[in-house]
């Protein structure tokens, strides 16, 4: 379930700073350029996530 909430709200952040920056430079809004970013951005968070050590807590009396 972690990984449909995350391309979720990967996919509308993406959407939205396509839509955002596409203003500010002036240029239409693409939903196709949004999609494939938004696609490419999950994929990257889900191997960063796996490639990284999990960290545990140890406490030391």
């Amino acid at each position: 379930m972690k990984y449909v909430w995350g391309f979720i709200w990967t996919f509308l952040l993406i959407q939205m700073l396509t839509y955002v920056a596409g203003s500010m430079l002036s240029v239409p809004y693409d939903f196709k350029t949004g999609s494939i970013l938004g696609i490419g951005a999950f994929i990257l968070m889900v191997i960063v996530t796996a490639v990284l050590p999990t960290v545990t807590n140890v406490e030391e009396h």
